[in-house]
């Protein structure tokens, strides 16, 4: 720690300092033990606004926590748990569900339970996992993230293969939840079949993403870059965005904005658990519990463009009208994931 001090860091900085390098280290410094009040959270990069400005405040007044968040994908938390699973350090993450699901073999969760999280028993039931494993705590929704200066919308998701957007398209990497949707997409487009059959046509997501390659600028892993060229009018469509990203910068007055294209869009699985052995459990299962009352479900659904998990609670975003809306297998994704990844990254030469 003083030698930290002496270099002119923060303990806090160099936990968002390591966040935003993403990959970087998995195995836990010794200064990142939690202290009596402190608690460790990891979460995904995109949070960092609603974090800093809603979460870490309330935490602070409510349970007297302070929180150290560490923002970064959900694979990369999942490796930081696995390779500190016998020293826990982070005690709640914030994660998607497929990578829940991978969380859970490998035994590195413990359950949420009404005992000492009564506020869960106010969520819909269908965001309760595997007895009580995860929990959804908000379900932003995702489509196709466009620049306003260049389109009046994306009506289909076709749009992004079409020949006038040659070189003005980026889309996610695989390692990357919101990946899976252009991928689900291109099974679609590709084998004529409708979601519930189309989303195991994994053969036909590949040979339609390769013909997407002629439109692509890039593919990102780092979503908040890609943003910025969207922004900035460097390209005009980003696929698989989601709500409480678009719309909150849209609200800034910023010239993008969220399409819903006649396809259909996806759910964002936003969920969160407890760390098994991690430090101060108390202390993070009150936070879990204040992450899924009223209070915090309200703000971060508004500040976030989301939908709410807890039943009691009416705030938040509004699904458009008139597109289906899908969530996948995610027990065949989880299984699969790894595999596509390597599959994707060679066909895009990354």
């Amino acid at each position: 720690m003083t030698q930290i001090q002496k270099a002119g860091l923060t303990r806090r900085s160099l936990l968002r300092t390591s966040a935003l390098a993403a990959v970087g280290t998995l195995a836990a410094p010794s200064i990142l033990r939690a202290q009596s009040s402190e608690i460790v959270i990891g979460c995904a990069g995109s949070h960092t606004a609603w974090m800093e400005q809603i979460v870490v405040p309330h935490m602070k007044e409510a349970i007297g926590a302070d929180i150290l968040f560490e923002g970064t994908k959900s694979s990369v938390n999942l490796e930081k748990m696995a390779s500190n699973k016998d020293a826990p350090y982070l005690s709640v993450v914030q994660m998607d569900d497929p990578v829940m699901i991978q969380a859970v073999e490998a035994d590195l969760l413990t359950p949420i339970t009404p005992d000492a999280v009564p506020n869960m028993t106010d969520l819909r039931a269908d965001a309760v996992h595997m007895d009580g494993m995860w929990c959804n705590y908000v379900q932003p929704w995702a489509g196709v993230a466009y620049n306003t200066d260049y389109a009046e919308g994306v009506p289909s998701w076709e749009a992004l293969w079409a020949p006038e957007n040659a070189g003005q398209v980026i889309i996610p990497s695989l390692q990357n939840t919101e990946g899976m949707w252009t991928m689900f997409v291109a099974a679609m487009l590709g084998s004529g079949k409708p979601f519930s059959e189309a989303q195991y046509e994994v053969d036909a997501a590949f040979a339609k993403l390769e013909e997407l390659k002629p439109n692509l600028l890039s593919v990102y892993t780092t979503m908040s870059q890609a943003f910025n060229l969207l922004e900035q009018g460097e390209i005009s469509m980003l696929a698989g965005n989601f709500s409480s990203y678009t719309l909150p910068r849209k609200a800034e007055g910023v010239p993008v904005d969220l399409a819903a294209p006649k396809e259909g869009i996806f759910a964002m699985p936003s969920g969160i658990c407890l760390v098994k052995g991690g430090p101060n459990p108390e202390l993070a299962q009150a936070y879990v519990n204040e992450m899924l009352g009223e209070t915090m479900q309200a703000a971060i659904a508004d500040f976030a463009s989301s939908v709410p998990a807890n039943t009691t609670v009416k705030a938040g975003a509004v699904i458009p009208d008139g597109v289906p809306i899908y969530s996948p297998d995610w027990a065949f994704v989880a299984e699969n994931r790894r595999a596509w990844i390597e599959r994707f990254d060679k066909l895009m030469a990354l």
